[in-house]
């Protein structure tokens, strides 16, 4: 059996998220899934490194899969990206030692979320950007995200009804820029528990239009309260940027 890792990017804009979801095929995986046994003749598992929500997209998503096919690295990249929708495009294709396993020899990931910062919105970025018209205080923002880094209990930082056991993560570092009109938060870590991105994104928010003190935010992380945090950011913000193996 040949192991094989793919490394693809997504726009997730019309997607129901990356896991596969029973019959529909409006997930990624189901959809690269789709093509891989159409290519193969066999039931195909197709593991990624982690889920990405409806919505979200990916710069860097990578993905592993076990078949007796015998095509060639380019075979296989040339059969997927002819079939394969628009939005969604392999840009590696690798053959990877059998014990492989995209998600748990993952040591860390980098997500991007994107903001258009101006008064009015952006008509191209539109599916791609979250617009927030008013002017943010990213001074105040930079220093509530100090709070975040290190490992600690997130908590209150992650989705109500998320099932994980534990919610213990580290956050290695988390960076915001400003270039012109665009702000762009580089949020890297050993792991993310399901929405802890975009929760992190939308309390940093509430700092930046001054509804809450940067300090606050090590009082809502020691509470482990999830509704103390700020609402969760929207998805179309959002993309995985790297993922370091």
């Amino acid at each position: 059996m040949r192991n094989f890792k793919l490394t693809m990017q997504y726009d997730g804009s019309r997607y129901k998220g990356w896991q596969r979801l029973g019959s529909s095929d409006m997930t990624i995986q189901e959809r690269i899934e789709n093509v891989l046994i159409k290519m193969t003749g066999e039931k195909i598992e197709l593991i990624g490194s982690g889920r990405t929500d409806a919505g979200v997209h990916a710069l860097q998503q990578a993905a592993n899969f076990k078949t007796k096919d015998q095509r060639s690295v380019k075979e296989i990249i040339a059969y997927l990206n002819a079939y394969l929708p628009e939005d969604i495009v392999i840009k590696r294709v690798e053959e990877v030692n059998e014990r492989f396993h995209a998600r748990y020899n993952a040591v860390s990931k980098t997500y991007m979320y994107r903001i258009w910062n101006h008064s009015y919105s952006n008509p191209f970025l539109r599916k791609h950007i979250v617009h927030i018209p008013e002017e943010l205080n990213l001074v105040a923002m930079k220093q509530a995200a100090c709070f975040l880094i290190g490992e600690h209990d997130f908590t209150s930082f992650r989705a109500s009804k998320s099932k994980k056991k534990s919610n213990i993560r580290t956050i290695y570092s988390i960076e915001i820029h400003k270039n012109e009109t665009i702000i762009e938060m580089m949020v890297h870590g050993s792991g993310f528990l399901h929405n802890m991105v975009r929760i992190i994104v939308g309390t940093l928010l509430e700092v930046g239009r001054g509804k809450m003190k940067p300090e606050t935010v090590k009082y809502i992380l020691d509470q482990r309260d999830r509704s103390l945090a700020g609402a969760t950011a929207p998805a179309k913000g959002l993309f995985l940027y790297t993922i370091e193996y």
